[in-house]
């Protein structure tokens, strides 16, 4: 609300900036909890397909990637654009059987692969991914998260990031 005050008082408001009606917005998170996101999930009565409404986006974690859980599981039957953390214990084979099994159409768009693997481990692991996943013609798009892969406990035991990493 501060925020919205603030514009007012400057003068930015929704009669004399026609981008603030133009401007889209998208929202993406982990579905870790599936209660929560089979309860925003729903069906669209003119297409039969399911899509789950708690973000345009969703994805699944490094630790809930595994082929026979419930995660890829639900994942697989939801229309949505959807994300898998991928990071440096992923071998290539693994990939490629969760690739097919979270875009067996291998449908453009669908599917975002997400780095998080961290400064010292990218170089070493992300190359022969990126070559099987071509090799095999899969359709996938690479986004990278340097922010995961790469914390570090400081002194006062919170977990934090060490910027250079994350430019690295």
């Amino acid at each position: 609300q501060d925020a919205l005050s603030f514009m007012e008082v400057i003068g930015i408001n929704a009669a004399n900036h026609r981008e603030l009606h133009e401007t889209s917005l998208f929202t993406s998170h982990e579905a870790l909890l599936l209660n929560y996101e089979q309860a925003l999930t729903r069906n669209d009565t003119l297409t039969g397909k399911w899509y789950n409404c708690s973000a345009h986006m969703l994805w699944i974690g490094e630790r809930t990637r595994q082929l026979d859980h419930a995660h890829v599981e639900f994942f697989r039957g939801i229309h949505n654009p959807i994300g898998v953390k991928v990071g440096p214990s992923m071998q290539e084979d693994e990939l490629i059987r969760l690739i097919d099994a979270l875009n067996p159409q291998n449908e453009a768009g669908r599917l975002t692969l997400i780095t998080r693997m961290g400064a010292n481990n990218l170089g070493d692991k992300l190359p022969s991914l990126l070559r099987r996943v071509k090799q095999e013609g899969r359709q996938v798009v690479w986004s990278s998260d340097p922010m995961h892969g790469n914390t570090v406990k400081a002194s006062s035991g919170y977990k934090t990031r060490n910027f250079d990493d994350i430019l690295r």
